[in-house]
């Protein structure tokens, strides 16, 4: 396990995440469409505000009543000031200019948002309640939909769950809801979207066809190979006006899954006209990859015969706000340098 580091970290936290979402049914489901309703409308989806008791000239109500991912129904300040993020996606907060009082560390180092957070306390995973008792928060917000984990940390201060594996449009709208900064994420989510159109166009316009596949692939300690589904670089690339997914990863995105672990006899059927390959930080990984590299089976795919392969860091090509965004300014640099 310590060997394993960061990246061993984040996957059990993937993998916990994603088995306790599936469990949830749709109850819990949030869908981009609805997000991105909201944000043209308006509309609260999931929050109620409490209103004064009387007078309009009374002041603003200091809660809301807000209905989380898992269905709880919460009563949060309307502006929190001491905020505790424990999730995958904490590089959404440095998106809205938040800066919270805990985070789980892990989601952030080597990350391009690392710095933001430079002042926040480890919660640690899994989450510390005694470290969360220390900093006095007024609000947790808890990617995770375990309820077991969720009543305990909903002793320390008032706690919503999170889905840090949905669109990053209802991600940062419900951020945006929740910590008093809709008009930020509005106007975030409006130039980010005004870019990602800018770099496909560009792709376009640099020969690479709407109808290209393209596949993520990364190595985790032990030789195990995964594709990438909902997280991360695969977001962008199978998001509006993007690349297309193969039909076995296509398969992992209709089930909610992050990633799925495949066999190396399985490589071909999962590999687009494009690959990404996430080159790990452990080092057992790091020469897993280059095995693989190596190997007969990849050297065989066409991606790799027609030279169709970029690298990215795994730490660069996270899912939250901050680095999508960098990766619309790094993807038509890698894409149209070979073209």
């Amino acid at each position: 396990m310590k060997k394993a580091g960061k990246w061993m970290s984040l996957l059990i936290a993937t993998m916990l995440t994603m088995g306790a979402l599936s469990a949830c049914g749709e109850q819990a489901n949030n869908t981009a469409d609805q997000a991105k309703e909201a944000e043209k409308t308006g509309n609260n989806s999931g929050v109620e505000t409490v209103e004064p008791d009387s007078g309009d000239a009374e002041p603003a109500a200091a809660t809301q009543l807000f209905q989380d991912w898992t269905g709880h129904s919460v009563e949060v300040p309307t502006l929190p000031k001491r905020i505790i993020f424990h999730g995958e996606t904490t590089g959404d907060l440095a998106a809205l200019g938040v800066n919270p009082v805990g985070i789980m560390q892990s989601s952030v180092d080597g990350t391009l948002s690392k710095e933001h957070f430079k002042d926040a306390q480890d919660i640690g995973f899994p989450f510390n309640v005694e470290k969360a008792l220390d900093l006095t928060p007024d609000l947790i917000i808890f990617g995770n939909a375990d309820e077991e984990q969720y009543v305990q940390i909903s002793k320390v201060a008032p706690t919503v769950t999170f889905d840090t594996f949905g669109s990053l449009d209802e991600r940062l709208t419900k951020l945006g809801q929740l910590l008093g900064k809709q008009e930020e994420a509005g106007q975030w989510l409006e130039s980010y979207h005004a870019k990602e159109a800018a770099m496909w166009k560009a792709i376009r316009d640099g020969g690479i066809g709407e109808n290209v596949t393209a596949t993520v692939f990364t190595m985790y300690p032990g030789d195990r190979l995964f594709a990438m589904a909902n997280t991360g670089l695969s977001q962008i690339l199978y998001d509006e006006g993007g690349m297309k997914p193969t039909p076995l990863v296509q398969e992992a995105l209709d089930a909610g899954q992050g990633f799925v672990e495949i066999s190396l006899e399985k490589l071909s059927e999962y590999a687009g006209d494009y690959i990404f390959l996430l080159t790990p930080v452990d080092a057992e990984a790091v020469s897993d990859t280059e095995e693989l590299k190596k190997s007969k089976v990849w050297n065989g795919l066409d991606a790799v015969k027609n030279g169709k392969v970029y690298t990215f860091g795994l730490l660069e090509a996270y899912s939250d706000a901050m680095s999508r965004d960098w990766l619309l300014d790094q993807l038509p640099k890698a894409l149209l340098k070979s073209e």
